[in-house]
């Protein structure tokens, strides 16, 4: 045993190393004096096997904890410790490692497992909807492509009246052990059963609707209740609406993204409602009372005398429900628009010019008067 190396020295290591530290020191150096890299060279050989010595035993917690206590001597038979020789070896570890950076050709294999029932994948769809449909809600017919069991084998894949028989490779498992000779001695690797595929069957007579597969590809009509309050960009899920799964595994979902389509009237931010309403510069300047239309039909505002271009009012409670809780609802934020004449008569210029009058401008550092002003007092002294 004298003649052997500190496995530590061997990667590069010190006592402390963490088994990431381990594992990266060595990926390193197996990566550097692999065969592959080295066709012929005795002693890049001779160093790999080393290295894959050391990392069996330092990756191990046991066998690191041995090896601590006792060196070498816990893992020779001679030596009366019991130890295992490099002969049990086992090329879990090493399979992933050289699978990652040989792509399995040195021989070790990943072990790949029988893979269980899997869920279906999830259909992603957008849908666009008016935007009358996202303050009210409603419902919408859309036919969606989906893969979905073969109503003609029932999901079997062998053709009606025959059955899959068990895999004689790997005797319904769906694994093979595959046993190939290296440096190490021999290997034995786990795959997937290349006859069957990992399912553990083999279909003699496929069924012809889906080519022994057990699913289609079809198109199926679905009827999406649309919730009062959605808003572009939000989704509706459809649960088990989507592609069948594997192996017994349950349907995928089906999610429907909104998109509400753009009103003449109403804007909407949040739960709140935009719209511009115009009024006149008469109706402005004294006063009025107006019918402002809400998507809940209309409703009467008092415009107050003097009221400015651009003024903003309020309307409680005429916006846009809250999603699952209609009874909550935003607002709608008005925009009185006053409309100014383009075009008048000599007699309208006459009787404007007369409401200005000759006191236009008033002292500087005082508030100038506006023809809004001067309409409502005007008509205050009538």
């Amino acid at each position: 045993m004298a003649d052997k190396r500190d496995y530590y020295e061997v990667l590069g290591v010190n006592k402390n190393a963490s088994d990431d530290e381990i594992k990266k020191a060595y990926r390193k150096l197996a990566k550097k004096y692999h065969p592959d890299a080295n066709p012929g060279n005795k002693e890049a050989e001779e160093k790999f096997k080393e290295l894959g010595e050391a990392y069996e035993i330092l990756s191990d917690p046991q066998k690191k904890a041995k090896y601590d206590q006792f060196g070498h001597a816990a893992f020779d038979p001679s030596s009366g410790m019991g130890g295992g020789g490099f002969a049990d070896f086992d090329m879990g570890d090493l399979g992933d490692i050289f699978g990652s950076m040989f792509g399995g050709g040195f021989g070790f294999g990943s072990s790949t497992r029988r893979s269980g029932p899997r869920r279906g994948n999830d259909i992603h769809i957008n849908m666009q909807i008016s935007f009358s449909e996202s303050i009210f809600g409603g419902t919408k017919e859309i036919s969606v492509p989906v893969t979905d069991e073969c109503e003609n084998c029932h999901g079997t894949g062998a053709k009606p009246g025959t059955h899959a028989e068990t895999c004689k490779r790997c005797n319904g498992t769906g694994q093979e052990r595959i046993t190939q000779q290296s440096l190490f001695g021999a290997m034995t690797s786990v795959r997937t059963c290349s006859a069957c595929g990992g399912t553990g069957k083999q279909i003699k007579e496929p069924c012809t609707s889906c080519r022994g597969a057990g699913k289609v590809r079809k198109t199926k009509n679905f009827e999406i209740k649309i919730p009062a309050g959605i808003d572009s960009g939000q989704t509706i899920r459809l649960g088990g609406k989507g592609d069948i799964g594997e192996k017994g595994g349950g349907y995928g979902d089906l999610l429907v993204t909104v998109y509400v389509e753009s009103d003449k009237v109403f804007k909407r931010k949040g739960l709140n409602l935009y719209c511009d309403v115009p009024i006149t510069f008469i109706q402005a300047a004294l006063g009025d009372e107006i019918t402002v239309k809400t998507m809940y039909g209309e409703q009467k505002y008092s415009v107050k005398a003097g009221t400015q271009p651009d003024t903003v009012v309020t309307l409680k409670g005429a916006g846009a429900p809250k999603l699952r809780n209609e009874k909550s609802k935003g607002d709608l934020i008005v925009t009185l628009k006053v409309q100014i004449p383009t075009s008048l008569t000599e007699r309208q210029k006459e009787l404007l010019k007369d409401f200005y009058g000759d006191g236009e401008i008033k002292k500087e550092g005082t508030k100038k008067e506006t023809i809004f002003d001067k309409l409502n007092d005007k008509f205050k002294n009538k």
